[in-house]
């Protein structure tokens, strides 16, 4: 797993946990549901977000630095 799959992933995730949470416990956890958006929206600027440091120093590698699989 490359390190942009995992941020899409636990972004998916974040986004799922706090809709449910908003739908059964409170509204106010859209509130990360819209910091997770924002978080996207800046990283596709920067190529930077708080989560891919995290991933690379559990020793993801970035899909530039990936093999590409080959297909027969």
């Amino acid at each position: 797993m490359t390190v942009e799959r995992a941020l899409r992933l636990l972004a998916r995730a974040m986004v799922l946990a706090s809709l449910g949470l908003a739908h059964w416990v409170s509204p106010y956890w859209l509130w990360l549901t819209a910091f997770v958006g924002l978080n996207l929206f800046q990283s596709a600027f920067t190529n930077w977000c708080p989560a891919m440091a995290i991933f690379q120093r559990m020793g993801l590698k970035s899909a530039s630095a990936a093999p590409v699989p080959q297909r027969s």
